[in-house]
């Protein structure tokens, strides 16, 4: 049977992997902070306040004022390449590219895609289908679920796929924050740092914070980084009182999670602890929020205390322990989608199996 003259050339069919974080602005000018500022806060999942009550006070008074301070903190840790989110988010997805190539027998597109930045949800999702992904996984890098971000994710997914005639089959890793190798690649990068930089007395696990609100309203994001904080201390054999959760980056006059980073941070000193190792389990890839809040702020805040040596340690961005980590969960969540290549078939049903895909 032939096709008709006018039927539409399909793409050959393969799976599509989207990595989803929150984004940076394209720059460090006031205009493009404040760009990412109002997708940022103009988000209900972010400012769960009414709308008409939320929108004046931001385009009217934070907006005004609150890029211009931040565009300075931008310039702080700007690369020549640019932000140091998307550059490590980039060589996180190729990264990943070649490993599930190297595992599997079905062609796998990954991009990468930010909720209030280029490239966008909408420009991700439309270069997979345009590679002819029909199976679609969505991954967004945030290890510890909460409606503030993974919900958002969600949304812009969901907004977009709904606009498209041909819908394809969609697939949502809604966390990882207690998987093995998730933990384990955390525990290498704390052993790695302190193999080169030298062990300290005390570790501040450092998390994003959320208004306490959103936990009493339902959100598991503060069970969940209490968990990801307890197995990591675990794996590290740190004992009682020797490690701490904090969670920074609040935002407005309301209560947040607690206890707050800058406060447990700038309090050691005067319990006699003079040196200490921060990492930040909830930031796949380095940001303003680690690197100028913490690896910067954090720090000037520690040694005006009194403290003599801290230590940062990086997140886990492109390394080699967050690459297998991602392909592992990629792995197991396309399961029924892909065949592995340690896969023993029939070269008759192998190839019935590929073609299914292909």
């Amino acid at each position: 049977m032939h096709p008709a003259p006018n039927h539409p050339k399909l793409a050959d069919e393969r799976v599509g992997v989207l990595l989803v974080n929150s984004g940076t602005p394209d720059s460090t000018s006031t205009r493009d902070v404040r760009r990412f500022l109002g997708g940022l806060l103009g988000d209900p999942r972010v400012v769960e306040l009414p709308r008409w009550l939320w929108l004046p006070v931001l385009h009217g008074i934070i907006l005004r004022t609150r890029p211009f301070r931040s565009a300075r903190k931008y310039r702080k840790i700007w690369t020549p390449e640019g932000s140091p989110l998307l550059v490590h988010s980039r060589e996180l997805a190729g990264q990943i590219a070649k490993e599930l190539a190297s595992r599997t027998l079905a062609p796998i597109n990954v991009e990468i895609a930010m909720l209030y930045a280029n490239p966008s949800v909408e420009r991700g999702l439309q270069r997979l289908r345009d590679a002819g992904a029909r199976r679609i996984l969505i991954v967004p890098m945030f290890p510890q679920y909460s409606g503030v971000s993974t919900g958002a994710v969600f949304d812009q997914v969901t907004a977009v796929v709904q606009r498209w005639r041909w819908i394809p089959e969609l697939r949502f890793v809604t966390g990882y924050h207690d998987h093995p190798s998730y933990i384990s690649a955390l525990k290498q990068s704390v052993v790695e740092h302190w193999r080169e930089h030298g062990k300290t007395r005390h570790l501040v696990i450092a998390f994003h914070g959320i208004p306490q609100k959103y936990f009493d309203r339902g959100d598991p994001y503060f069970c969940f980084c209490q968990k990801t904080g307890r197995l990591l201390a675990e794996e590290l054999q740190m004992p009682e009182g020797s490690w701490t959760v904090t969670f920074q980056s609040r935002f407005g006059p309301g209560k947040w999670l607690k206890p707050y980073t800058d406060e447990v941070i700038r309090g050691l000193p005067s319990r006699g602890i003079n040196e200490v190792t921060v990492v930040s389990p909830g930031f796949a890839a380095d940001c303003l929020e680690t690197l100028e809040e913490l690896a910067i702020e954090a720090r000037d805040n520690f040694i005006k205390a009194g403290g003599v040596r801290f230590e940062y340690v990086a997140a886990l961005n492109s390394n080699q322990h967050h690459v297998l980590m991602h392909a592992d969960i990629i792995q197991q969540q396309l399961s029924g989608w892909i065949f592995s290549r340690a896969t023993k078939i029939s070269g008759a049903d192998s190839q019935n199996s590929v073609s299914s895909i292909n």
